[in-house]
């Protein structure tokens, strides 16, 4: 039976019978999505990089579980090709199908662009952008390009950019357009696929990322925020599961910012230092304006 502290916006058992797989399913926002659909009946593979936290996770999900649903746990480095092809024939091994894929998992670091080693580059690239479009390709050659299906690509809230994070900046926008793209390739084969960008989510995992100062790296944030207010995991959990179920069925090719407004407002958790500005280019000198 499932657990009576999970709680959803959902009807019990929308899910039923359905399998998933969460990238990055065993932490913070992939946790939570993980944790939801197992809860609306949804059988649900969870994979990232650590085994022993993928095992306590997939312990913890599966109280959550209604009944018929079951949560998997499987070790995959999604920035290898091979790993991936394993996820996905694994899972329909073990279920039969597949009909949802939760492209969570990633990383990056903070570090200025011209800092920035090829290595660190390379890396963030592969996993956010390479890795994901692997987990794309492989669902859809192994499953979904017969039977359909709902991919959700978890990316960044960097409409304007993201300083000090260029890396991943690029990797997820790629990812938008990647979405877009594919929603129109693959319309005839029935797969609908968006994209979630969450806002400031508060979550320990999250507050762990940014080492001894986190908290006080969230606490500055919230004043950044329209809503006044950090998100929720379960917020990203629930845009996920809408645009997995029937409700969104004439939804594809979209991003939905879950973000308390601050994509509209100042998005930029950077300031620019005072400088020296550079002067305009003039036609001619006497439209210099004397200000």
């Amino acid at each position: 039976m499932a657990n009576s502290a999970v709680k959803s916006v959902f009807a019990p058992g929308l899910f039923k019978s359905r399998v998933a797989i969460v990238t990055g399913g065993g932490t913070g926002i992939g946790q939570a999505i993980s944790r939801e659909l197992a809860h609306l009946g949804c059988s649900v593979v969870i994979a990232s990089r650590k085994a022993d936290r993928l095992a306590a996770a997939a312990e913890k999900l599966a109280v959550d579980c209604r009944e018929g649903a079951r949560v998997h746990h499987t070790v995959c480095n999604i920035r290898q090709e091979a790993d991936v092809q394993r996820l996905v024939s694994e899972t329909l091994d073990k279920f039969g199908r597949l009909d949802f894929l939760v492209n969570n998992g990633g990383g990056q670091f903070v570090c200025p662009a011209s800092d920035m080693k090829l290595k660190g580059w390379n890396a963030v690239i592969e996993t956010n952008l390479t890795g994901t479009f692997l987990c794309i390709r492989e669902a859809h050659r192994q499953w979904m390009k017969r039977n359909g299906g709902s991919i959700v690509n978890i990316v960044m809230d960097a409409y304007k950019g993201w300083p000090m994070f260029a890396h991943s900046a690029a990797a997820r926008s790629a990812v938008e357009n990647l979405s877009k793209t594919l929603a129109v390739e693959w319309a005839s084969d029935r797969i609908r696929i968006n994209c979630v960008a969450p806002g400031i989510i508060y979550s320990e995992t999250a507050v762990a990322n940014y080492g001894e100062q986190g908290r006080e790296v969230f606490l500055r944030s919230k004043a950044r925020v329209p809503a006044r207010r950090f998100g929720h995991v379960e917020e990203i959990s629930a845009a996920v599961a809408f645009l997995c179920s029937p409700a969104a069925g004439y939804v594809t090719g979209q991003t939905l910012y879950v973000d308390g407004a601050v994509s509209l407002y100042r998005t930029q958790f950077f300031d620019v230092p005072e400088f020296e500005p550079a002067e305009g280019w003039y036609w001619e000198e006497s439209s210099k304006a004397k200000l």
